[in-house]
Parts: C-alpha cells; structure tokens; sequence
C-alpha cells in the first residue's frame, strides 16, 4: 500500500478491495448499490476504492457480524458519522472564527498605551462637548431664580 496517494485516492480494483476487507467482490458490489460504500468510478465504470473505503467495509462487517445490525441499520449508521464529522468540522472552524472575533474585539476596547502606561492620542473613543445657547430674548429671571432642569426654552423643556 502506498500512502502517498492519501486514504481517499480511489486506487483499489474491486478484486483487491475486496481482498483487503475480507470480503466477496460480489458483497462490495451489493454495498455499491445499496449506497453503504461508493467507489470511485474510472472512465470505463469500473470501481476503484480507496484505503478509506476500505476502512468502512471493514466496520460494516464488524458491525454486520459483532453487533448483529442489518445492512439499513449499518447505512443509517454510517450516515450520521459522516455527518457527526462534519458538524464537529463545522464546530472546529466556527469556534476558530470566534477566537478571531474576540481577540478583534479586545484588540480594540484596549486603548494603546505608551511605555509609561497613559493612553496614548488618537484612542478609538471621542469626546464632544455640546453647548446650546438660547437666542430667544430672556429676561434672565428663570436662569437666576435657581429653578433646575430644562426650562420650555432649553433642549428637552416642554413647553410651547
């Protein structure tokens, strides 16, 4: 066996797959229409499995033979590990993003400092001074009486 073509290159003629799971040629050939394992194809249509479909024939039989499960039960089976192992390489790459967004999140609510440890110019937050200034003609009682809160000639006042 050569692993420089990697477990899933489609190299094994049905004679020596079936060799190598322990297995009929005719039984892979009942697999391949079932559904439970798929071969690659050559341009004629021959099968040629790979090392991982190797793999799968040999836990179909184990399951087959030890656990007594029937050939719809082991298909179902194989079907939820295959999507088990894409939602655990679903959950590696959402899990790796949101390291990233994170670390992106604290990188910025963390003002730069300099060596002496006081912010340094030009921080992500901004300070605006708002002031309002009343051109209505007073006669400056309101303001002097000490009366507090917004008059109904200032910002927010109710009045008309």
């Amino acid at each position: 066996m050569n692993d420089s073509f990697g477990v899933d290159a489609p190299v094994y003629v049905i004679s020596v797959a079936a060799e190598l799971a322990g297995m009929h040629p005719q039984t892979l050939r009942q697999y391949d229409r079932l559904g439970i394992v798929s071969p690659g194809r050559t341009s004629g249509r021959g099968r040629r499995y790979s090392m991982r479909d190797v793999q799968t024939l040999r836990e179909v039989q184990r399951l087959s033979q030890e656990e007594g499960i029937n050939l719809a039960g082991i298909k179902r089976i194989l079907e939820l590990e295959h999507e088990a192992e894409q939602l655990r390489e679903q959950v590696f790459h959402l899990a790796n993003e949101l390291e990233a967004a994170r670390r992106a999140v604290a990188r910025r609510a963390r003002p730069p400092r300099s060596e002496s440890g006081t912010a340094v110019r030009g921080e992500l937050v901004r300070r605006t001074r708002v002031t309002i200034f009343n051109t209505a003609e007073d006669d400056g009682q309101r303001r002097d009486s000490g009366q507090e809160g917004p008059g109904p000639d200032r910002i927010g006042g109710d009045g008309a």
